[in-house]
């Protein structure tokens, strides 16, 4: 009995090795080792949740940055569409300058009046009212006024004798041909459009139109002064140029109106 009990207090007796002071632990780090061994899993939470509350906040701070852009470039487009935006304004004096020379649309509408009605008792297609005029006037510019202006200038320019004499002889009756279907052609485009219910006067195509049968006048009685004063043939030739220049003009706003209504 004796052996066990002093067994038992050697066993009980401290080891200088285990006591206190022989390691000195920290409270808080024993703690935090403590709880990290004997609680991984919640360490883990703790970590995984500030990772997804840093992603979150690293996310809403993204998505306003982004937002914030976009709306700076928002803004920034409907500045510059704002500043972009231009008017145009445009004056032509045409209209007035022949409302000053010739007589008023409705004297005009009056004298057309009978013939209009009897075009509208026909019955005939609207394309060939629409179109019937346009299309006659552009066989006459490029059949008639074309090779005769290149008859004009086979006669200015060339060597061969008998070429001249039959471009003499044709040169006139071409230009004067084009110039008796283009005033005929007028009356023909004043019924269309009377036909149509459109104003006759109003568009730059009326007035080009009469601005060239008035310098076609000029033109086909200019060789009557050839003899008298050579020096207008050199006249001739750039009047005749600039006037052709002015019906392709013409045919062109022809087109343009054609196509408005």
């Amino acid at each position: 009995m004796a052996m066990l009990l002093t067994g038992a207090s050697a066993c009980l007796r401290p080891n200088p090795l285990l006591l206190p002071h022989a390691f000195p632990i920290n409270s808080q780090a024993f703690s935090k080792s403590h709880a990290d061994c004997c609680f991984p899993w919640a360490m883990a939470t703790k970590s995984r949740t500030s990772l997804v509350f840093s992603s979150l906040v690293m996310s809403d701070k993204i998505c306003g940055d982004v937002d914030k852009a976009d709306s700076e470039e928002e803004e920034e487009q409907v500045v510059a569409g704002e500043g972009s935006e231009t008017l145009l304004y445009s004056f032509t004096p045409l209209p007035l300058m022949f409302l000053a020379a010739f007589p008023g649309a409705g004297a005009v509408r009056s004298l057309f009046g009978p013939f209009v009605e009897l075009v509208k008792s026909w019955n005939l297609p609207d394309w060939l009212v629409h179109w019937g005029h346009p299309g006659n006037m552009a066989v006459v510019l490029f059949a008639m006024g074309g090779y005769g202006t290149y008859l004009g200038f086979r006669i200015r320019f060339s060597d061969d004798v008998e070429e001249k004499a039959k471009a003499k002889d044709l040169h006139p009756k071409l230009l004067g041909g084009m110039f008796f279907f283009f005033a005929l052609g007028a009356t023909g485009g004043i019924t269309s459009l009377l036909t149509s219910g459109k104003p006759i006067f109003e568009s730059p195509h009326a007035v080009t139109g009469f601005i060239g049968l008035a310098l076609l006048t000029i033109q086909t009685l200019s060789p009557v002064l050839f003899e008298e004063n050579p020096g207008l043939r050199n006249v001739h030739g750039i009047l005749g140029s600039g006037i052709m220049t002015l019906f392709l003009v013409h045919a062109a706003l022809g087109l343009q109106l054609g196509l408005s209504y």
